[in-house]
């Protein structure tokens, strides 16, 4: 006789999201973002964490390095225990507005941007804490660009480490181009920056992906000219392959590029635009050759940040105009639908989920 009351495999629980915010916007700090079907709420912020507009998750020493982008910048060392945050350290990055954070692939070092100054400082890690070693090494960028608004010093916007781990990049949004420091994990050693890749002037390179599992091939976001050059990675040196705008032919209205992200698989690729207020959708071939695929609407105002949450099938988009988190349905085509799932978090400014 067959069994018709065979239970239903349990539907996975939402994967654990926090949202960072800006304290001149009303953020109080990180917020959880609880997601229970449509109905999402707010719970109580981690105050520890003002400003925080990217961090990244060492595995190795289960921390959080959390940047503090104000003025004199900060970057604090954080642990999730049960259910409350815990400050271990805040040490200053040796540079204003600190943007972005990274570990090495050693989790032996982590790296800062600091978008004010121009500037990008490099912590050693205690090899038993893993708490950043204070004061960093700092190698401030000099030079400028032809946006007298946006480029009349460096920027640094975003680092990052290379695959085979012996270079650390800097993308510099103020001087159009791409710093690549040759990088020593053992000693956590920097050697003396090169010019990698000097972008068209006035293009503003924001963010930098290095495709998962294609080392040779990289991505660069272009905030000021919403556009996507495709680079060639050898060691220090990046050269342009393909290059790609992120907006609809036709289109016209202010619109800036923020954030990019790929997914696990390697094959589709995901960059924000605020003004056009919409998601890039692009497929990557077998060579990491980008095809756009659609350009989805975001569900808010200005996306910096999107959140790939592929074991739900979401993206989670933070919308920094209008304070909005929206969520949006992965098809299996890797294409974006909306959903009706989203909320309003004051000063919002970034997404990270778990542990990561």
């Amino acid at each position: 006789m067959t069994n018709t009351d065979t239970p239903r495999p349990a539907t996975p629980r939402p994967t654990p999201v926090w949202i960072g915010t800006y304290a001149g916007g009303g953020g109080d700090g990180f917020y959880p973002l609880h997601r229970v079907a449509k109905d999402w709420t707010l719970g109580v912020p981690y105050i520890g964490a003002p400003n925080g507009s990217f961090a990244t998750y060492s595995a190795r020493f289960d921390l959080h390095y959390i940047v503090d982008e104000r003025d004199d910048g900060v970057l604090g060392a954080h642990r999730f225990e049960g259910s409350e945050w815990r400050c271990l350290t805040r040490v200053s990055t040796g540079g204003a507005a600190p943007c972005h954070v990274a570990l090495d692939r050693t989790q032996s070092c982590v790296a800062v941007a600091n978008y004010a100054s121009g500037s990008v400082a490099l912590f050693r890690l205690d090899h038993a804490t893993g708490l950043p070693i204070a004061p960093p090494t700092v190698a401030t960028n000099t030079g400028s660009g032809p946006d007298t608004e946006r480029q009349q010093s460096p920027h640094a916007h975003w680092v990052g480490f290379s695959l085979d781990n012996g270079w650390l990049y800097a993308t510099d949004l103020g001087t159009d181009e791409v710093r690549a420091f040759a990088f020593d994990a053992e000693t956590g050693v920097l050697g003396t920056s090169t010019s990698a890749f000097v972008a068209p002037p006035g293009s503003g390179p924001r963010h930098l992906l290095i495709h998962p599992r294609h080392p040779h091939t990289a991505y660069l976001a272009c905030e000021l000219t919403n556009r996507l050059i495709v680079l060639d990675v050898d060691g220090g040196t990046l050269r342009s392959r393909a290059s790609l705008s992120t907006l609809p032919a036709g289109w016209e209205g202010h619109s800036i590029v923020a954030h990019i992200a790929a997914d696990a698989a390697g094959d589709r690729l995901y960059v924000s635009n605020r003004g056009h207020d919409s998601i890039a959708v692009f497929a990557l071939d077998g060579d990491g050759n980008p095809t756009l695929l659609q350009h989805a609407p975001s569900g808010g105002a200005s996306p910096r940040v999107v959140l790939l949450l592929e074991d739900e099938q979401r993206v989670i988009a933070v919308h920094e105009r209008d304070h909005r988190v929206t969520a949006l349905a992965i098809l299996p085509d890797g294409r974006l639908a909306p959903t009706d799932q989203a909320i309003t978090v004051p000063g919002a400014a970034f997404a990270f989920a778990g542990n990561r």
